[in-house]
């Protein structure tokens, strides 16, 4: 069974998302931050560098906007370098536009936009523009695929695009019907706003994170979903009436002194899975370390001695940590290159074990994933994808004095 847990202060709300009792998710958002990733803005274009085929946009954040050429491209042509037009000959200074955010500003480095827009729903991913009928690949079933393009196929228009979800395996085809009549009138809003507004604007805010859960991950018939706050609670059971008005489980409000992420455990979660050294069942240990260009992650015997011979203790400590390592990057959001320094391993069935396992936990992960295999060093190369920021509320904050580096500089005499 799934629990969401939320706990609200004034000025930031934080989520856990637990399987079985044990965390696997965890979000947190400040005020300020709402609803920027996914957000749409009527933009004007500031300036266009050829040499980097992209622009700036002005969408009234404090630095402008990145827009790549491929971004500014149909769908279609940005898989057709071939003839792909260059950036100046798509946009002008001053000129206006309508741009979704994918990546929040990070750093010295403003948001990313893009003209490729999407509109999660319950069932499906709404592209008003995107002329073609996907399925999510985690519908393994060919009938049931082939019944959702067919769904797909009927409802859109001809210029519209539609990915059905995961969660929209074996739902009848009304439901799928009436969430994309509920994006389309949403996009309709969109257009009309943007025919109205002076640029730089908003048009548009995504779902706070309580309803990007609700909607992405929860089952509102089988989980529990509790709050510490009387709003909150009111405006996810509204959300969850509007989602799923045939019927669901009564949303809790906690109002116990002791605080929910401690009465729920996930308070010492946290703190286990957020430390640089992990300890694993049985003694072995991860070291997690981020940089700014990747992840790296080293896993140690340490106290752990496991097997019979040494090659099955290394086998059986390294399956350990994939397992480990699949949840914890889900659960710290780590994104970029990652590289995981296994213990070196002598049959290659065991590697692919390794491999596997990783794979198997990572499969319930929401966000794009790839495993690209081993180096030549005996390293693992994975990437996974990132849109938002490391989970406010709870990572760490780097010293002022050492710059993270874990040492103090000094003049030598």
């Amino acid at each position: 069974m799934k629990q969401m847990i939320v706990h609200c202060t004034q000025h930031i709300t934080r989520m856990a998302l637990l399987e079985d009792g044990r965390l696997v998710e965890y979000a947190a958002e400040r005020d300020q931050q709402q609803g920027l990733v996914g957000s749409y803005y009527k933009g004007r274009v500031m300036n266009v560098l050829p040499g980097m085929q992209a622009a700036f946009v002005d969408i009234g954040q404090k630095k402008n906007a990145f827009l790549y050429v491929d971004d500014v491209l149909h769908p279609h042509l940005e898989k057709q370098p071939e003839i792909r037009p260059s950036i100046e000959t798509l946009l002008q200074p001053g000129q206006e536009i309508i741009v979704q955010v994918r990546k929040e500003p990070r750093g010295s480095k403003g948001a990313r936009v893009t003209t490729h827009y999407t509109l999660p729903g319950r069932w499906m991913v709404y592209m008003p523009y995107a002329e073609y009928v996907g399925v999510s690949k985690k519908i393994s079933r060919e009938s049931e695929r082939t019944r959702l393009k067919g769904i797909g196929e009927r409802l859109r228009n001809k210029e519209e695009g539609v990915i059905m979800r995961t969660v929209s395996e074996d739902e009848p085809p009304e439901a799928v019907e009436g969430d994309l009549s509920f994006l389309r009138a949403q996009w309709d809003i969109i257009t009309r706003r943007a025919s109205e507004a002076e640029a730089p604007a908003l048009l548009h805010s995504d779902l706070s994170i309580v309803q990007r859960f609700i909607r992405d991950t929860f089952n509102p018939r089988l989980d529990e979903l509790m709050i510490d706050s009387p709003k909150v609670v009111r405006e996810a059971e509204a959300f969850l009436e509007e989602m799923a008005p045939e019927g669901y489980k009564p949303v809790g409000l906690y109002d116990a002194k002791e605080s929910i992420f401690n009465s729920y455990g996930v308070q010492e979660q946290l703190y286990r899975s957020f430390n640089r050294k992990i300890i694993l069942e049985g003694g072995a240990t991860l070291i997690w370390d981020e940089a700014e260009a990747l992840t790296v992650i080293d896993v140690n015997t340490a106290h752990y001695t496991g097997g019979a011979t040494l090659e099955e203790t290394v086998t059986s400590t390294n399956l350990l940590a994939a397992e480990e390592i699949g949840r914890l990057i889900r659960l710290r959001d780590t994104g970029g290159i990652i590289i995981v320094d296994f213990i070196d391993m002598e049959l290659e069935e065991h590697r692919k074990m390794v491999i596997d396992r990783l794979e198997s936990v990572i499969s319930s992960d929401r966000t794009k994933t790839h495993i690209l295999g081993w180096t030549r060093l005996g390293l693992l190369e994975m990437t996974r994808k990132k849109a938002r920021h490391d989970s406010a509320g709870f990572a760490p904050v780097t010293c002022q004095c050492c710059g993270g580096t874990g040492k103090v500089g000094a003049w030598l005499e």
